[in-house]
């Protein structure tokens, strides 16, 4: 395998720990994501998918295991370098797309830009361009209010590669979709994936979207039970 981008080995993680009713969530997980890789993260409701998504992309913390980003081991690591982590290196797509409402869709891709110390100039380029990519760009003074659903969440993907992160996250980004535009904005998300060569872990329940992946990792009570390649790559 190549060069990691994204590596987690032995996590753990328990809710309400040494209490009654403690929920073993992870036990550990140990997985690797290379450069350039796309993989599907699989597993049924309630079998960590979430909370390992967080722990990879440190915001939370396991009680056991290392998180490793591009190499760097963030186990311990303080909230200021984590944050500068997050925005520099990681991308984070949700189900919902978490818009800030007051915002057009150009300021939503140019304000994650900002908090980076990019130049306003430069990141409103970037955030023109990225929305001309996923076909948005004459929509770009609208706020959400005024996008459809697809829309909204492909404004979502800008501002989540805004700042050219290396590793993106994404929770079910497009189960908030019918299933039309689910497939059409999912193929947006891809290709824009393919074109910036980033690494990037996809949780679906979705099996026709995650056998379009490069690997399918399965979780299932809290461990991996399958990391294999998708049918046909």
């Amino acid at each position: 395998m190549s060069e990691s981008v994204l590596s987690l080995d032995g996590i753990t993680k328990t809710y309400n720990r040494g209490r009654p009713g403690e929920v073993e969530v992870l036990r550990g997980v140990t997985m690797e994501l290379a450069r350039g890789e796309v993989a599907a993260l699989v597993a049924p409701s309630g079998a960590g998918k979430s909370t390992l998504l967080h722990i990879a992309g440190l915001l939370d913390t396991p009680d056991e295991g290392h998180v490793h980003i591009e190499g760097v081991d963030f186990t311990g690591a303080s909230d200021t370098r984590r944050t500068q982590a997050r925005r520099h290196s990681i991308g984070f797509i949700y189900q919902f797309h978490h818009l800030l409402p007051e915002f057009s869709a150009l300021e939503n891709v140019v304000l994650p830009q900002l908090a980076a110390a990019v130049p306003k100039a430069d990141a409103e380029a970037r955030a023109r361009d990225l929305l001309e990519r996923v076909g948005v760009a004459p929509r770009a003074a609208h706020r959400p209010a005024a996008l459809s659903g697809g829309e909204q969440q492909r404004v979502a993907f800008c501002r989540a590669l805004a700042n050219r992160p290396h590793l993106l996250l994404a929770d079910e980004p497009t189960g908030n979709l019918d299933p039309e535009t689910s497939d059409q904005v999912f193929a947006v998300l891809m290709q824009l994936v393919r074109d910036t060569g980033l690494s990037a872990l996809i949780a679906t329940h979705n099996v026709a979207l995650a056998e379009r992946m490069d690997r399918v990792v399965r979780l299932d009570s809290g461990q991996v039970v399958i990391a294999q390649e998708a049918p046909g790559t």
